[in-house]
């Protein structure tokens, strides 16, 4: 693998000690690479930190921190096939889990060390790069109440308490989603744009297993009738996420395509990658292999689709 490489660092993700997590990973990766070390700030965030790297001509950028630390360095790299390395210490590292990469520090150098690359898919959603998901609706609301200082004292609990409270403000919405061969109108809670997402993320996962290669992403609508349906929906999804199988509910659709136009009525928070970036319309396109990132090999199912039992269903079929 390469022998040098820009190294990124969230100083302030996580809930570990950030000196010791430093030298845990200098440590390990510094015998075998030379490290150029750079600290993300309130004033320089990761994107531009990558760019700079990018320009200077590295061998390869490692990113170190919290999801939206690794969503933002990635973004410098697509298509430019310099091998970015990830080593999380957030919070959901729903980043790496996606990828199969391991959640230690330890093992996510020795993936790096291996060097031992994949090309994945990525995406845009309003020009704005998507490496995971986007969530509509439900999952935005969630994600903005779990903020800093709460996952910062509770962790994963978090999300768990965010997504309780959500649930007492759940609404629905009109959506029309386009894609390249159909129309779709309904009415949803949430709505769900993954290229790639780990099992927690249980929103992305109505079908069996979502592959992040294969030049589609995958699209799932969870409409459910009232809180208690709300709650029957999301433990039917974490059940089939944990098991890669699809779901079997009425409430629930799922379907693939290369791009996404959605917009909704009322106008809904988005969330990219772990951060709200504002409302619907998106219109979201992926990219195929557009990122080289150290990782391990992975077994992958195959999606389908299914949409029937919606309500208010209508699916346009275009030339």
């Amino acid at each position: 693998m390469s022998r040098s490489a820009c190294l990124i660092f969230n100083p302030v993700a996580g809930q570990g000690d950030p000196e010791l997590e430093l030298d845990q990973i200098r440590s390990i990766l510094e015998p075998e690479i030379e490290l150029d070390i750079y600290f993300t700030t309130e004033e320089v965030d990761a994107d531009e930190l990558a760019r700079a790297a990018v320009e200077r001509g590295v061998e390869a950028i490692i990113a170190s921190g919290g999801d939206g630390t690794l969503s933002a360095a990635a973004a410098a790299v697509v298509n430019t096939n310099i091998p970015f390395g990830i080593i999380s210490r957030g919070t959901a590292n729903a980043f790496a889990a996606a990828l199969t990469i391991p959640d230690t520090i330890a093992d996510a150098c020795q993936t790096i060390l291996q060097g031992k690359t994949r090309a994945v898919d990525v995406a845009y959603c309003n020009e704005r790069l998507m490496v995971l998901l986007v969530g509509i609706g439900f999952e935005a609301g969630t994600v903005e109440k779990a903020d800093r200082n709460a996952k910062n004292r509770l962790g994963m609990m978090a999300y768990i308490l965010a997504g309780i409270q959500e649930l007492g403000n759940l609404q629905k919405f009109a959506v029309e989603i386009e894609t390249e061969d159909k129309i779709i109108q309904t009415i949803a809670s949430a709505v769900t744009v993954a290229n790639a997402a780990p099992a927690t993320s249980v929103l992305a996962h109505g079908p069996a297993g979502i592959i992040f290669d294969d030049g589609l992403l995958d699209l799932t609508i969870v409409a459910p009738e009232n809180k208690t349906g709300a709650i029957a929906a999301t433990f039917h999804l974490f059940q089939t996420a944990t098991a890669g199988t699809p779901v079997e509910r009425d409430d629930i659709g799922y379907l693939r395509a290369k791009t996404f136009k959605i917009t909704t009525e009322p106008p809904q928070k988005v969330v990219i990658d772990g951060e709200v970036v504002g409302t619907t319309p998106v219109e979201i396109n992926c990219i195929p292999e557009g990122l080289r990132v150290f990782v391990p090999s992975v077994a992958e199912d195959i999606p389908t689709e299914k949409l029937e039992g919606l309500p208010n269903l209508t699916v346009e079929m275009k030339d």
